[in-house]
């Protein structure tokens, strides 16, 4: 999978941007605050229909305009691929494959990224929520189907709640509310399971390169479980849960258990990541967790991913970007944004295109 090129119009500050990836290695630069988050920010927005950095799609169009354009040529499986993205002020949107509209489904299974921005770096001292995301995202990319998942629970939590609040409480209605966020959020929980299995699998290898010594261990964090693998048994689990807090949810107003409440947990030599390990073993686990990523990828869907660099390697130490960029396959496109050049090796830039971007405006 390759990008061939990309078009911005009124995209943050890129009023009208164009540029054309002539190499698998590009590598933008910038001051801060020009256009160079922006330029993955959209990229990866192809990808997902979601920002990184916000939930409203508003933020995304120029505050001289009404609408924002993204648009971008790939190679896939030796097809070419056009993809083109409008949404306005008015919050409406048309998604286009090929110059034909379609469903967000359709569109977002065309392209596959790999983000790895400064953001992810602090991914073990966030939230709950943020471990939640990071899992999510990266599942989307390998069963398309997953991100339909989330939102119809999602969108059954939100009903519950609006439920209990209203007080008067109907036991009947409460059953089949909870019984609807058993079978969705019962299967979210099994999938996000099974794929961090697998992801920790191809972590471990890379842990141990980087730290020679240390062994990694991720585990999934759920009130309600122990070893329950089978998706029949967290079912179960789920549902005694549900009942055992029925009271603590209708005094509080709120669905107090299910996948939205879930975390990851990280160990290296059997000792919690987050308590206990330095800045710089934590980020060891962030890089092997997108370089793994990247793999599962590949090898789930046959795509090798876009890969898109933020900046983190300004804050990542010489063996953690030594090995980085040296993981890299020659087959990734991998699109890196920096500051400038010092980073990098004159034997690594030999092949690299390379852009200056200034205050929107992109110069080769």
């Amino acid at each position: 999978m390759k990008l061939v090129d990309l078009k911005l119009n009124n995209y943050r500050n890129c009023k009208d941007l164009s540029l054309e990836f002539g190499s698998n290695k590009i590598l933008i630069i910038g001051k801060n605050a020009q256009g160079k988050t922006n330029i993955l920010e959209s990229i990866y927005f192809l990808s997902s229909l979601k920002s990184p950095r916000t939930s409203n799609n508003v933020e995304l169009i120029n505050f001289e305009a009404d609408k924002t354009e993204i648009a971008a040529n790939i190679i896939k499986s030796d097809t070419d691929i056009e993809l083109d993205y409008m949404y306005t002020r008015e919050k409406s949107r048309e998604l286009r494959v090929n110059s034909v509209k379609t469903t967000p489904k359709n569109f977002k299974s065309v392209l596959r990224t790999v983000l790895f921005s400064t953001s992810d770096l602090l991914l073990l001292r966030g939230n709950p929520s943020d471990r939640r995301d990071w899992l999510d995202r990266a599942i989307s990319q390998v069963y398309p189907a997953y991100d339909e998942r989330l939102s119809k629970y999602d969108k059954i939590r939100v009903q519950k709640n609006n439920f209990l609040k209203e007080g008067c409480i109907n036991d009947t209605l409460l059953d089949v509310y909870n019984e609807q966020l058993t079978i969705t959020g019962s299967n979210i929980i099994y999938l996000r399971k099974k794929f961090l299995k697998e992801i920790e699998k191809i972590a471990k290898e890379k842990h141990l390169i980087i730290s020679e010594t240390e062994d990694l261990k991720i585990e999934y964090s759920c009130s309600f479980l122990t070893n329950e693998e089978e998706i029949d048994d967290i079912a179960s689990a789920f549902e005694t849960a549900l009942e055992e807090r029925k009271s603590e949810e209708i005094r509080r107003g709120q669905a107090c258990v299910g996948p939205h409440r879930d975390d990851i947990a990280f160990f290296i030599n059997n000792n919690e990541a987050t308590k206990y390990a330095s800045q710089g073993q934590q980020r060891t686990i962030v890089l092997a967790l997108k370089l793994s990523e990247l793999d599962i990828i590949t090898e789930k869907t046959g795509d090798e991913p876009v890969l898109l660099l933020d900046d983190v390697l300004a804050e990542l130490d010489d063996l953690r970007q030594n090995y980085l960029l040296k993981s890299i396959n020659d087959k990734t496109q991998t699109i890196i944004t920096s500051v400038d050049t010092v980073l990098f090796e004159d034997e690594f830039l030999k092949d690299v295109q390379i852009y200056k971007i200034d205050n929107g405006k992109l110069t080769e």
